[in-house]
């Protein structure tokens, strides 16, 4: 949407305390980071928000500010562990993994969009090392006896061959999670036959 298609805000945006409006205006900002970056203007970030822009400042130091807040939101891992750990425990182990795999495979390619938006402002928060699922751990854990590592590793291990088969700067096209996790728990040795 150009600027000059935003209607303008009239009267004061509805009252809340700072962290709610904070997280107001980091929810509004992440869908136009993904469209349009570091380029969006505090006008379009004021308009899906649904304030003036001046309360953009009431919250945030500069726009600098709020794009990593949101960037740092979008590096949470917590909604991450809380889908991975809906997945149902009943399901058969492969299965399980497979449905984690595709969670992870979604957030790998959600964090990319948005670091290949805001590029060199991320420069230092893109450096830092992936934090560990242990709601991953745990599907592992669950079936610990058919491990020949431990389970933290084998999380570790997964997420990280489920990136380097999903991340669009590695990966020509993305890997089913289903090829990913068959690969990662068998191999791509044929079975000797006796």
């Amino acid at each position: 949407m150009s600027d000059t298609a935003i209607a303008p805000r009239t009267g004061r945006a509805t009252a809340m305390p700072p962290d709610e409006r904070r997280a107001a205006i980091i929810a509004a900002v992440i869908p136009l980071l993904r469209e349009h970056g570091e380029a969006i203007t505090c006008r379009q970030i004021a308009v899906a928000a649904e304030i003036a822009e001046g309360t953009i400042f009431r919250v945030f130091a500069d726009k600098d500010e709020l794009l990593l807040a949101a960037f740092d939101q979008e590096l949470d891992l917590a909604p991450l562990e809380t889908a991975i750990r809906t997945i149902d425990p009943m399901l058969p182990f492969e299965q399980r993994l497979i449905e984690a795999t595709e969670l992870v495979q979604r957030r790998v390619v959600d964090i990319w969009q948005l670091v290949s938006k805001l590029g060199p402002i991320l420069h230092d928060r893109a450096k830092r090392p992936l934090d560990d699922s242990t709601a991953l751990a745990e599907i592992f854990a669950s079936e610990q006896d058919r491990l020949t590592i431990d389970a933290a590793d084998a999380a570790r291990m997964l997420r990280a061959f489920t990136f380097s088969l999903t991340h669009p700067m590695i990966a020509a096209e993305q890997k089913p999670a289903r090829e990913i996790v068959s690969v990662f728990l068998h191999g791509v040795a044929r079975s000797a036959t006796a």
